[in-house]
């Protein structure tokens, strides 16, 4: 905040006289910082509500148009017979599904089972993915040795390692958790290796100027110039730990039920609203993990993430 201070002039006799013309504080917009804009607090409100705006309206609007979609397909497309099989309209699930305790409180359990079984996945694939990089980043023929089998993990189709998997680590949690880290670690491997290499030549011959050791050329050079990379990485390995957990449930059935054996369960019996209920219960979960990394990430390295979009923090 800021405030205008009064000039100085020369009177009618000779005498200097100050004349103080009081103005109302002032704050200073961050997003015309650069071009000395400022706005009153009134006008900084308002700016700040029309930012706000920006942000939820268009949410809101395709929130609002995919609602409309629903209902449209539902009572406009479909006869009443398919419309209860195939699409129900939204009302009915909130009512059938989402308000009955009796069926939210399993789709509950299942989603916290979710919950533990992507986060430790995720865990395991970004400390692992990461390792992997650094290992393969210290030498050409290690990279050239080890990437094609990065590369078999995360083209390899799940469904024909399944056995191996429920054997090796049961089908309970532990293959589960196994599932989760073969789909997302690849993100993290690609993103790390990709950042250690795209430190600049000229920060490399500066350490090399001053003897770095080939740790010290690591921990305070290319690993803090890979952050970027490695954040967007985990933005990418967060979502797909998710779609890890319900694969997993998909394969391995035994134990507690997450939220991919539920799906399986209300398709063989018919149970549509649950089964909608279901989807949007899994849908906002990997909404929720990808908003939380994406923020994790703007945070951690801000700096690198403003300057590559371009943009001002505040826009």
């Amino acid at each position: 905040m800021t405030q205008t201070r009064s000039s100085e002039a020369v009177s009618g006799d000779g005498r200097y006289s100050d004349h103080r013309h009081s103005r109302p504080l002032t704050s200073v917009d961050p997003v015309g910082m650069a071009s000395g804009r400022t706005l009153s607090g009134g006008a900084a409100g308002a700016a700040r509500a029309r930012r706000l705006a920006g942000s939820v309206l268009p949410v809101l609007t395709t929130l609002v148009a995919f609602l409309g979609i629903w209902l449209a397909v539902s009572y406009l497309v479909l006869s009443p017979e398919r419309r209860e099989i195939l699409v129900p309209p939204p009302q009915q699930v909130l009512t059938d599904s989402i308000l009955r305790w009796s069926h939210l409180r399993p789709m509950l359990r299942a989603l916290l089972l979710d919950v533990q079984v992507s986060m430790i996945g995720l865990v395991i694939a970004c400390v692992l993915g990461v390792l992997a990089a650094v290992v393969m980043s210290q030498s050409s023929w290690l990279e050239r040795s080890l990437y094609p089998f990065a590369i078999l993990l995360q083209v390899v189709p799940i469904l024909a390692i399944v056995p191996l998997i429920g054997l090796w680590f049961n089908y309970g949690i532990n293959g589960r958790v196994v599932v989760c880290v073969i789909i997302a670690i690849f993100p993290m491997i690609a993103n790390t290796l990709f950042g250690i290499h795209s430190v600049e030549r000229g920060a490399h011959d500066l350490f090399t100027l001053n003897r770095a050791t080939r740790w010290q050329r690591l921990t305070k050079l290319q690993l803090p110039g890979a952050l970027p990379s490695m954040f967007a990485g985990l933005r990418i390995s967060s979502g797909l730990s998710v779609i890890g957990a319900l694969v997993g449930d998909f394969f391995f059935v035994q134990g507690q039920p997450g939220l991919g054996t539920l799906l399986s369960t209300y398709i063989a019996r018919v149970q549509s609203a649950d089964l909608f209920a279901a989807i949007l219960l899994s849908s906002l979960y990997g909404v929720v993990v990808f908003t939380l990394f994406t923020a994790l990430s703007s945070l951690a390295v801000g700096s690198w993430y403003t300057a590559a979009r371009g943009t001002r923090p505040g826009g």
